[in-house]
């Protein structure tokens, strides 16, 4: 059986992605959850992932003596090992396209991704609107989100972006959710978007999951004091997260 090897459901981004893909295609795989504890080299977290992978990062997917590890390096696995699911379109031109996409997401919307952080439990909307007027970055990455998206949706008819569920949904569905958190400002037919993807039963288990966790994290959010805390967020900074 597979094994795939993640962080924290609520803050982990890159462990979303092969999770959601793997749910949502019904294929059978074991979770093994290492607790977000820190970053640092000598930390539990670094020591038990660093004891699978070179990498000593989630996600890593293990398949008998196998290891693999990178988000996108897992998806291809996982697509090729279980060509039945389709995961990645079946049109060439379609699947070189979503090959792209991914392959951008990989690499890119280093923005949203530093200012808006993922956190599945927090409601952020106040957070979101001084990051939106503040910072550029983040407003061009979601205007290309915007273009990407709505040319996708158009030309493959949705409901999701090439048509039916594929790699490239799984991909950006921590995207959906930081857009969500936030409340960052979209046109409905993204919004619409977002909220087909948050509603597939892949990912609504992994929301779940994420809001039962209640384990808070002071380093993922300094921003809050605690778990439960809803505060003003008008003095604050927020920090550079790391994605792992």
């Amino acid at each position: 059986m597979l094994k795939l090897y993640i962080g924290n459901k609520n803050y982990s981004s890159w462990s979303m992605r092969p999770w959601v893909l793997l749910k949502q295609a019904g294929i059978v795989f074991e979770e093994v959850r290492v607790r977000f504890d820190s970053f640092d080299a000598q930390s539990e977290f670094k020591r038990t992932i660093g004891a699978v992978s070179p990498t000593a990062k989630v996600p890593v997917l293990v398949d008998g003596d196998l290891v693999v590890w990178d988000t996108l390096a897992i998806a291809e696995y996982v697509a090729e090992t279980h060509s039945d699911k389709k995961l990645w379109p079946t049109d060439a031109k379609a699947r070189a396209r979503a090959r792209s996409v991914c392959a951008e997401m990989h690499s890119g919307f280093t923005a949203l991704r530093s200012h808006c952080p993922m956190n599945i439990e927090a409601n952020l909307v106040d957070t979101g609107a001084l990051i939106w007027r503040d910072q550029a970055g983040v407003r061009a990455d979601v205007q290309r989100l915007v273009g990407m998206w709505s040319a996708l949706l158009q030309e493959h008819g949705g409901p999701l972006l090439f048509g039916e569920f594929t790699v490239a949904d799984a991909y950006f569905a921590p995207v959906c959710m930081r857009l969500h958190t936030y409340a960052l400002p979209v046109p409905a037919t993204i919004r619409a978007y977002v909220d087909r993807v948050r509603t597939l039963p892949g990912v609504q288990a992994w929301i779940d999951e994420a809001l039962a966790e209640k384990d808070f994290l002071d380093f993922e959010e300094p921003y809050r004091l605690r778990h439960t805390e809803a505060v003003s967020y008008t003095h604050l900074t927020l920090p550079t997260i790391y994605s792992v």
